[in-house]
Parts: C-alpha cells; structure tokens; sequence
C-alpha cells in the first residue's frame, strides 16, 4: 500500500510545488511509482510539470465532490515514466465552499485516494499555503507531513501554528499523522543567515530534519516556466543533484519506518 504524504507550509513561497515535482520525479527515476495530487487552487504542480490548466477533463475537484468519483479517471501520466499527477485548475476555488454543505467534508479526499493507495508507492499532495478545508482534507488522507521551510529570516515564523495544526488533525481526523521530515530549502551556504537558519530549524525539530539541503539554483526556478522537473530540464545542475540526493536520503528513512 503505498505512503501519501502531504507537502505542507503555511507559508507561501517556501518551496512546496518544487519539492513536490522534483522529490517526486527523483523518486520515479529511482524505480518508484509516484501520484502527486495539485489541491491548490492555483494548479502550480499542473503547469510546473508542463499539464495545460485550460482543458483539463477531471480534476481534484471531482473526487472531492462526487463522493462516487473513480478516482483512477483523474489520473493523468507524465513526461517522467513512473511520475503520475491528479491535476487542479480554478474550479478548486469553489471546492472549498461547497464542501461545506457536504457529508464527510473532511474524509473526502480520503476516501479517493484509499481506491488507488494501492498503485503506488508514495502519494505526494501539493498542499495551499492555508488552513481551509482543502488542506484539512489533505492532512486527513495522509500518513505524514512533509514540511519544506526556506532559509531566510522569517523561516520559523508560523511554525508553530503549523505543528499545532497538524496535532488537531491528529487527535480529531487521523490518528496516525505524523511528521515526515522537514527539508530545507533556497540554501545559499555564502550567507551566514542560512547557516543560522539551518541550526535554528534544527534545534526545533531534532531528528526530523534532513541533511540533504536543496540550494538556491537559478535552473531550479527556471524549470517550471517550461513545465519540467529539474532532472529533465538541466539534469547536471546543483538543484538536480540536490534533489536526487535528497530523494535517496527520503528512501533511506522510510525504509527505516
């Protein structure tokens, strides 16, 4: 059965899309097959891994508001072989209101991804940088929470509102969420600032933080505006390196589990 993960931050700009796209593409050149699900209503892992948002058949919205949905009907392939994606546009927007007026609001997502579980071996969920019901939906239908948290000043600021959450979740929704690991992301090892970062992060969570750090790389911000993962778009670059590195390390944890 495979392991979702939902890829978490309150804040925007973190990294979470990257993370998403190139831990998950990584993993797939590794031999593993992944899902990832777009729930932001912004649909940057769709456009960030070269998917057009205007004429999308199904989406995320549709398993979460037909209860009734066949999940395996939204799942589209990918330009990486093994790398599969559940794509979102803006219609998500309105998801989260409707949701409201609607019978287990909070297991929808669940419950889709329960009938595919099976297909995979990790279900990444690109989460919205809020607390609304499409992130809830999200941190109930998962295993475990990756955070990625950027290196600069504010990095810790909502943290633990963050940590917080994901107890609520835990205690209410889902009692075997956890805290996968924490990434640290835009690591520029010029500046003392992120060096600071890296130890103060550290201190917070402990254990939890991996060593694999991903840098701030000029091609690794490019990628995206041409719809590719990292390892297609410059596979030589830092930023290609340090994702494999860091989807090597995440294998040698789970497989630790």
């Amino acid at each position: 059965m495979g392991r979702a993960i939902a890829i978490f931050n309150q804040k925007g700009g973190v990294g979470k899309t990257t993370t998403n796209i190139n831990l998950g593409a990584s993993l797939a050149q590794l031999g593993k097959k992944v899902l990832m699900l777009d729930i932001d209503p912004q649909g940057n892992t769709t456009s960030g891994i070269g998917v057009s948002k205007k004429d999308l058949e199904y989406t995320v919205y549709d398993l979460l508001i037909d209860a009734e949905f066949d999940t395996r009907k939204a799942v589209m392939h990918t330009n990486v072989e093994g790398l599969d994606l559940i794509p979102a546009n803006t219609d998500l927007a309105g998801a989260e209101i409707e949701l409201v007026e609607l019978d287990g609001r909070e297991q929808r997502l669940r419950h889709a991804i329960d009938r595919i579980r099976d297909d995979y071996d990790f279900i990444f969920i690109d989460c919205p940088p809020s607390l609304g019901l499409l992130t809830i939906n999200s941190l109930a239908a998962v295993n475990g929470v990756l955070i990625p948290i950027q290196c600069e000043f504010y990095a810790l600021e909502g943290v633990s509102q963050l940590v917080s959450t994901i107890d609520l979740v835990k205690k209410n929704l889902n009692p075997e969420l956890e805290i996968e690991g924490v990434v640290l992301s835009m690591f520029d090892g010029r500046t003392n600032l992120s060096i600071q970062v890296v130890q103060e992060v550290k201190k917070y969570f402990g254990s939890k933080v991996y060593s694999t750090v991903i840098p701030r790389n000029i091609r690794l911000a490019e990628a995206p505006g041409f719809g590719m993962a990292i390892t297609e778009y410059d596979p030589k670059s830092k930023g290609a390196q340090a994702y494999n590195a860091f989807a090597i390390e995440f294998l040698e944890w789970e497989g630790a589990k």
